[in-house]
């Protein structure tokens, strides 16, 4: 479904000049060129968020999304371009870089749950961003892919508030739920988020969403007993207490989640190492 995005901040909507912030300049250079050589990405972050939202940040980095099997393909187009690049987890993303710019390549997520397919293209937005056409990710990846991040440092969930305010009304909302599949309690509580910080807009948000999942919640059968599982570490970092100190299988990985343990161990070493 089209509609109108929002393009309240000009300075990031329209074109630049050679005055503008060598940041921009450097991303608008490397948004021609990827589309000069018909590498399929889409924009994702601050630049999409503003896009949607109205809502400005200046971030000194640039994130465009892709599938994984395009991912070698845009990071040889960066690289021609004179940016260093590299695979920095394999599990999720990659990096390109110019000085101190930065250009981040993501085709999946830290926890492994929302890797970037063919639908995220079916459904992106079409924009003009610095002066360059390019494809959005749609706000309902942008929902899912948001929707975990719970860390004591970062917590998206004031973003997900804005982008629901924006495009609620809009969404395509059976699709955003099959995207959460077994994860969709994590989206009835962004919902139920949503109507505490947005009293008088609760109607953004279908009723029939909100009683399908409240009535998928009081009929859930409680878990069998068994091995115990955190699902908790596809939020936090800080669950990994309860998978080390009191024996629960990290909900991470396969066959539960979309990660190896050797990709668990690399992600959390970059934590612990900082």
């Amino acid at each position: 479904m089209k509609y109108p995005l929002s393009l309240a901040s000009a300075d990031v909507a329209d074109a630049i000049d050679d005055s503008a912030p060598p940041e921009l300049r450097y991303y608008r250079d490397a948004l021609e060129r990827l589309n000069a050589a018909h590498a399929p990405y889409l924009v994702g972050g601050a630049y999409a968020y503003a896009l949607y939202t109205g809502i400005q940040r200046h971030t000194k980095d640039l994130d465009i999304f892709v599938r994984a099997r395009d991912c070698e393909r845009v990071l040889t187009v960066l690289l021609d371009a004179g940016y260093r690049t590299e695979v920095t987890f394999t599990h999720w993303l990659a990096k390109a870089f110019s000085g101190d710019h930065l250009i981040d390549v993501i085709f999946s997520s830290g926890n492994g749950l929302c890797a970037v397919d063919d639908a995220w293209f079916t459904h992106a937005r079409a924009a003009d961003l610095l002066g360059v056409p390019v494809l959005l990710t749609p706000p309902e990846e942008m929902i899912w892919s948001k929707a975990f991040i719970m860390e004591r440092e970062r917590f998206d969930g004031a973003d997900i508030g804005h982008v629901l305010r924006a495009c609620g009304r809009r969404l395509e909302w059976e699709r955003l739920i099959a995207r959460f599949g077994a994860q969709w309690p994590v989206l009835l509580a962004h919902i139920l988020l949503f109507r505490y910080a947005y009293p008088a807009e609760a109607d953004t948000i279908p009723r029939r969403v909100l009683t399908r999942l409240l009535d998928r919640a009081g009929a859930e059968a409680a878990p069998a007993a068994g091995e115990r599982v955190c699902r908790g570490t596809c939020l936090s970092r800080e669950y990994m207490y309860d998978v080390r100190h009191w024996g629960y299988r990290d909900g991470r990985i396969r066959p539960l989640g979309g990660m190896t343990a050797d990709e668990v161990a690399r992600w959390m070493a970059a934590f612990e190492h900082e």
